[in-house]
């Protein structure tokens, strides 16, 4: 390959190359360049004596990263860049999980023990530390699973212990105190079930699903989820308690219900909720910068402690946790295992608390893992959450996920790795134990103001739906359904109509076929679309199509129907005595003695039953402006290209014998010719230079067109298939496929395949595709080297001039003098109708049944000897 001098001269134009090289089938290639066999997979190992176990370090090392990711980070932590950023983020999640865990009990109306919920988040922390993966995550209690579980409870006729104007039970009754425990202990048992579901989906490593998963599915989930918290808040915020519903369109019930008792609205709640998200908004303005790096304003922490002791000192006249807490009849309950005896109730709902724990956990590891650069492992995510759950559960604590909004803080207050979190764990915990009780006067509005603007990133994606809908139409309905069916429906049961909304969208994307006919460019081996290109030109009696997708049962009638309609013809079944023909011909080909009657034994195996080529047949489209009725007899093959193969099978697999070109040319003569039209419309490129030149890549053909009112295209010879685009065709498509190929044949189409990659091959060999028509030499390495094959085939004889009252003019050099003479007899005593019959058998079960049943007319009460012998001659020319 070397360039052109005026290439190296002129540095603004591209190179060019002239490569001279012969035409590759598949077959060819992989025999000249020594094709590497696969492997077998399926090995047979056997153990001679003894089994060897082989200690890898490397092997071992990771398997122990893998297990155990902290290692990952930990080994490699930057303590003078990372350190003071974990700290600051450590604090400002830790000081809000604080008032987070103190009011919990509003929401879902059962006052667990306030110790063991902040135990509880800090073992699961701490687990998640050592387990997870993800960097960001902050894990702690989310108050819609609260109310999930609290669901549960309502489910199986637990009262709730905290009525809907405020107050408590009477805990000094027993019944009362039966019940509360009896609740506490389905809780754990909830808990512990969803963290064995989930540890029993990690170790089948199912993680994998949400490798499907779009990033606009998360987006809208997430969104859709941070509404639910939204509404969640109003509690807070207006400083009334609801029956807080979950379910289907539970969050219309529950703004209906807010709305309601709006008018018993606290406007000092209200008050400091505005001051609250008035002054988290300001703090997004004050940019703060250590050692050349951004950092967050701890406006969160700020907050909380000014408040915290403002209302100390003041009372505020506003709900507080204050009087929950004191209600609560146990402070702390020692961890226990717990009650496996209603496993059996509640199994349906830890399934769903599981999945929606789980897939919350991960859409929001994967958003922030995309922000900062990393990846995140879904199986081992799934086997961290669900050791939390199990932790969680010896505390009778609720299920446990990811803390949106202190993953929120984490993320913005420039936390780098999990010792953030860990940091945040452990002053929860100490503040807590010692000086827990300064904020239970801590108004929940601001923890409201505070869980509302950290929200609001989650928000923001509602500006990405009308690019979305520019840009692909598809996300955006996946959006549009997964956010509606969310919002109205929960996140359980909506989580489970996106995921299926969106994996039939991937199917029918994936299996929307999309074919194009392809034209060559002029003077070059690149062929593009016709419809794309104005220079792409239509290759005469060749016929280019590209498919752009998978073949597959799902599209295959969509690839035979676009096939069919751009060659002009129809598949019709064959009817019962062609079948019947063809099952002959098989088992003559197989081999196989005919016998009237037969008798076996019923022990034996039966015999296989014969293979089918093709169960249909192509015959032409009726069209309207055509009255003229349908036939495969009108699909003999006008060619004007004539084989320089004198008999035989040829390399191609292309069966066209020279005596069928003759015949059909002499045809074309003796039909005169009424008008001379030319199809401007159609595109087809011709080069001066007769020959063929596989080295310049031209394509040569002369420019000379046929004029007839009948036939005012070229006539096809050869199909050609660019499967370079195609990764697999599975077993119904390939037999499909190969029919097709065989009904072509019979008309004498040929059709080759070029740009197939070696993954399909195989799938076509493991599926019995080829046989004696469809071969391997049909197979090209490139399109190019089909397109050049095909018209190497198919070359055009010298052509004469046509007139229409010199009908019987030689044409076909080619043949004999008596071939000439006998033809021209047939020409003028025979019909035209019978000689399309005779001469249109374009294969050899097409032979065969002519030959079997006999069945071209005159009828065989009127054939004499005269018609007897003509028959034998076309026949047998």
């Amino acid at each position: 390959m070397e360039p052109d001098a005026e290439t190296v001269s002129a540095p603004r134009q591209l190179g060019k190359y002239r490569i001279k090289r012969g035409i590759y089938t598949e077959e060819q290639f992989q025999k000249n360049y020594e094709r590497n066999t696969p492997s077998p997979r399926n090995r047979d190992f056997r153990i001679q004596g003894r089994v060897q176990c082989r200690f890898s370090w490397a092997r071992f090392r990771k398997i122990i990263l893998k297990m155990f990711p902290i290692l990952n980070w930990l080994c490699a932590y930057r303590v003078r860049e990372w350190f003071l950023n974990d700290i600051h983020a450590g604090l400002s999640v830790g000081m809000v999980q604080i008032p987070q865990g103190l009011s919990g009990v509003l929401l879902t109306r059962l006052p667990l023990p306030v110790v063991n919920g902040f135990y509880s988040a800090f073992c699961c922390s701490l687990t998640y530390v050592i387990f997870g993966t993800s960097h960001h995550i902050s894990i702690g209690s989310f108050s819609i699973l609260n109310a999930m579980v609290a669901d549960v409870l309502k489910t199986l006729n637990f009262s709730p212990i905290l009525t809907a104007n405020g107050t408590f039970a009477n805990f000094s009754d027993a019944n009362y105190m039966k019940s509360y425990m009896e609740a506490l202990t389905l809780t754990a048992s909830t808990t512990f079930l969803t963290g064995i579901i989930q540890l029993l989906l990690g170790c089948f490593c199912l993680g994998f699903v949400t490798t499907y998963l779009p990033k606009t599915l998360i987006d809208s989930y997430l969104t859709a989820a941070a509404l639910h918290v939204i509404v969640s808040q109003f509690s807070f915020i207006f400083g009334i308690v609801i029956n807080f519903h979950m379910g289907p369109l539970a969050i219309f019930y529950n703004l209906f219900q807010y709305c309601v008792a709006l008018p018993k609205a606290n406007a000092t709640s209200i008050l400091l909720f505005l001051v609250g998200l008035v002054m988290l908004r300001i703090s997004n303005c004050i940019k703060i910068t250590y050692k050349h790096s951004p950092v967050a304003f701890p406006m969160e922490l700020l907050l909380i402690i000014t408040i915290t002791i403002i209302a100390n000192h003041v009372h505020l006249h506003a709900e507080s946790s204050m009087l929950a807490a004191k209600m609560v009849p146990h402070r702390f309950l020692p961890p226990t295992l717990p009650d496996l005896s209603n496993l059996s109730r509640i199994v349906a709902h830890a399934f769903s608390l599981a999945i929606v724990s789980y897939f919350l956990l991960i859409f929001v590891g994967k958003r922030y893992a995309c922000i900062h650069n990393y990846n995140i492992s879904s199986n081992q995510e799934l086997m961290a959450i669900g050791l939390c759950n199990i932790f969680s559960s010896f505390f009778k604590s609720f299920a446990i996920s990811c803390a949106i909004s202190g993953t929120v803080i984490q993320e913005k207050t420039g936390g780098k790795t999990q010792f953030a979190a860990l940091i945040g764990a452990s002053i929860m915990l100490v503040v807590v134990m010692k000086v827990g009780h300064f904020f239970l006067a801590l108004p929940n509005a601001v923890l409201a103001a505070i869980v509302m603007v950290n929200m609001f990133p989650f928000l923001e994606k509602f500006m990405d739906v009308p690019t979305l809908w520019r840009q692909d139409k598809y996300h955006f309905v996946i959006w549009i359904v997964t956010f509606a069916a969310v919002l109205c429906l929960g996140l359980d049961i909506g989580l489970a109509i996106a995921m299926g909304f969106t994996f039939f969208i991937i199917t029918v994307r994936s299996h929307r076929m999309k074919i194009v006919m392809l034209g060559q460019i002029p003077n070059t081996d690149l062929y593009r679309s016709l419809s794309d290109y104005k220079a792409a030109a239509e290759i005469e009696g060749v016929k280019i199509f590209q498919c752009c997708s998978s073949i597959s049962f799902a599209n295959m009638r969509h690839f035979k129907g676009y096939l069919l309609e751009k060659m002009d013809v129809k598949a019709v079944p064959l009817d019962e005595n062609e079948m019947r023909a063809l099952i002959s011909v098989s088992l003559s080909s197989t081999g196989m003695e005919k016998k009237d009657f037969q008798c076996a034994c019923v022990c034996d195996p039966p015999e296989p039953l014969p293979r089918i080529p093709y169960t249909e047949k192509l015959v032409k489209r009726l069209h309207r402006d055509n009255e003229s009725s349908s036939s495969s007899l009108n699909l003999i093959r006008w060619s004007k290209f004539e084989s320089k193969h004198s008999s035989g099978t040829l390399p191609t697999g292309m069966l066209q014998t020279q005596h069928a070109q003759s015949t059909a040319i002499r045809l074309r003569a003796a039909r005169p010719e009424s008008g001379k039209k030319k199809d401007e419309g159609e595109r087809t490129w011709h080069s001066s230079d007769p020959g063929v030149d596989t080295s310049t890549t031209l394509l040569c053909q002369e420019a000379t067109q046929l004029r007839s009112t009948e036939f005012s295209t070229y006539p096809v010879h050869t199909i050609i298939l660019d499967f370079s685009m195609v990764q697999f065709v599975d077993l119904q498509a390939s037999d499909l496929l190969r029919q097709m190929f065989h009904m072509f044949q019979n008309l004498g189409i040929s059709v080759l395949i070029a740009s197939c990659h070696l993954s399909v091959i195989a799938i076509f060999e493991k599926n019995d595709f080829f046989d004696g028509c469809v071969t391997k030499a049909r197979f090209f390495l490139t399109l190019h080297d089909a397109v050049l094959a095909a018209l190497e085939q198919n070359q055009r004889p010298e052509i004469v001039e046509l007139s229409a009252g010199d009908p019987e003019q030689e044409l076909d050099e080619g043949l004999t003098e008596e071939q000439k003479i006998t033809g021209s007899e047939l020409l003028n005593e025979e019909p035209i109708s019978d000689l399309f019959r005779a001469y249109s058998l374009q294969s050899e079960a097409e032979m065969n049944i002519f030959q079997q049943y006999d069945a071209p007319p005159p009828e065989p009460g009127d054939r004499d000897e005269e018609w007897e012998q003509k028959w034998k001659y076309a026949r047998d020319p």
